[in-house]
């Protein structure tokens, strides 16, 4: 039986969700193990979330992993998640909501709320606007953290009179104090208090497996608060808010938009009989928007300040989701591949010791050879990608390393016997060759696949440059000049890019996903 790898945020409340989730698998007798991630907003602590810019930004190192292949479910605050999720990736079950409600945590007593000046912590635009909105002499001030982490700034700071908090989290970690009241009248963000599972979308097996513990009633009014919020083009960057349930078999809806400073509020309520709901959304968002929300809403996007980034890869469409609202990416292929044709006499005949660095020498074999003709023994490779299509396509790979130096300086060590054959690119610029070669290893170079230059001038307003590969920072440089910031997917790339670029920063693994959430830690 499959052991189910849980992907999580390392927060007390999100391991809490995690272990509920993973509760109900096991209880349907499924294998689990739950594995935390620290998320970028987990780590930048010292800016309000409005600030930042980022729709996702507790989601999107889960979204990374699972692209990765180093999870294979994400469990999320549902409020937490961004409601157009990358295109590999879909909701597989909301489990049952819990309290839906703001809550306010005081010290003494409320008095101060009738009073003309009070200063209340949140680090949330939405209560933040709907705070002024009812009490605008009031001042609010930033607070970031976990849960423990704010009751203790709370408790720290003298001059606070109070913090807004989500009344599910402090009620799951049974952290509620007695000085807090719901507050009733604020309405919440889409979502709050529910708990969503995502898994990749091609994974059949897991996605019926997490229906098993899906929650109806919960899913059909997220679902409703999260196209509400879609309809409006708003993130956790907009102060929205929205809260749908169900009553006597009875769908009832209320949302609101407000301005930042909570000076400009549009609400709107609608019920339906539950089946005829499905055009709440719509109407709701459309109501919004007619009574002076899009002025609104563009005047909130004018706020936020863009960056130019340009990618010397194409970016598909899932990708374009993991990063920033605050960035503006350009991107295309600065580098073309052909596949060459390689000898089948070659292919065919046995091979001791196979190196292959690039999932285009995968490629390139496999489209002259089929596989179940391949007599290579032993297989090292560069990069998780690369050694995953191997496994998948080829064979096993003994030895993979991060980068092409790394497997040169193991194959220095372990290698066994004298040479090695080298699927490689007429154009390369890294070390393996040389560094085998002055260790009395012999090197047969079979060109698999030709690389061409083929990048484009860029606009000069870009501020920053992603390169894969040390050949897309010659191509890059073919028409542009090393002016910008040099965002690198590896070790071997970030070298040739520090030949030209004075600021040059390097992924921690060697894939997009994570030179985007490099860009992303950058821009914030």
């Amino acid at each position: 039986m499959k052991t189910i790898r849980i992907g999580t945020r390392d927060s007390q409340l999100a391991l809490w969700q995690a272990k509920i989730a993973q509760q109900q698998l096991e209880a349907l007798g499924h294998k689990t193990v739950i594995v935390p991630l620290k998320s970028t907003g987990d780590l930048v602590l010292d800016k309000p979330l409005y600030q930042l810019g980022i729709t996702g930004i507790f989601t999107k190192t889960l979204d990374i992993a699972m692209l990765n292949g180093d999870i294979d479910i994400a469990v999320h605050s549902l409020k937490d998640v961004p409601t157009v999720l990358p295109e590999d990736i879909v909701q597989v079950a909301v489990l049952k909501r819990g309290n839906v409600k703001d809550m306010l945590v005081y010290k003494k007593n409320e008095e101060f709320m009738s009073q003309k000046d009070a200063i209340i912590a949140t680090g949330s635009l939405r209560r933040r606007s709907q705070w002024l909105n009812r009490y605008p002499t009031h001042t609010i001030v930033d607070l970031r953290g976990n849960v423990n982490s704010r009751l203790q700034k709370l408790e720290n700071n003298k001059e606070w009179n109070g913090a807004i908090f989500a009344a599910a989290g402090l009620g799951r970690l049974n952290l509620k104090p007695e000085t807090s009241d719901n507050l009733d009248w604020m309405i919440p963000a889409p979502a709050q208090g529910a708990i969503m599972i995502t898994a990749l979308k091609n994974d059949e097996e897991i996605k019926a497996i997490c229906q098993e513990i899906n929650h109806e009633e919960t899913e059909v009014c997220t679902s409703i608060e999260r196209a509400f919020l879609n309809l409006l083009e708003g993130g956790c960057t907009a102060p929205i808010g929205a809260l749908a349930y169900i009553k006597n078999e009875e769908v009832n809806f209320k949302g609101v938009l407000l301005s930042p400073d909570g000076s400009k509020k549009i609400e709107v309520n609608r019920s339906e009989k539950l089946g005829n709901h499905h055009n709440i959304a719509r109407f709701a968002s459309d109501y919004i928007i007619e009574h002076g929300g899009k002025r609104l809403m563009d005047d909130i996007k004018l706020t936020v300040k863009k960056a130019n980034v340009y990618s010397t890869k194409k970016i598909t469409e899932a990708q374009k989701f993991l990063f920033n609202n605050n960035l503006v990416v350009e991107s295309n292929d600065a580098i073309k591949i052909s596949l060459n044709r390689i000898p089948i006499t070659l292919l065919k005949s046995p091979v001791e010791n196979v190196i292959i660095t690039s999932k285009n020498a995968v490629e390139a074999i496999l489209n002259n050879c089929p596989k179940e003709d391949l007599k290579f023994k032993n297989i090292y490779c560069v990069g998780r990608r690369t050694k995953r299509m191997i496994e998948d396509k080829i064979g096993q790979v003994k030895y993979s390393a991060k980068n092409a130096k790394a497997l040169a300086e193991y194959l220095v060590k372990y290698l066994e016997g004298t040479e090695v054959t080298y699927f490689c690119s007429d154009l390369r610029l890294d070390e393996l060759p040389t560094i085998l070669s002055e260790n009395n290893i012999t090197v047969y170079e079979v060109e698999a696949y030709q690389t061409k230059y083929d990048s484009i001038k860029i606009d000069p307003n870009i501020e920053s440059v992603m390169f894969y590969s040390p050949s897309t920072v010659q191509g890059f440089l073919k028409k542009n000049k090393a002016e910008s910031i040099a965002f690198c997917i590896g070790e071997t790339t970030a070298k040739e890019a520090s030949k030209y670029f004075k600021k040059v920063y390097t992924a921690k693994v060697p894939t997009v996903e994570s030179v985007i959430e490099l860009v992303n830690n950058h821009y914030i």
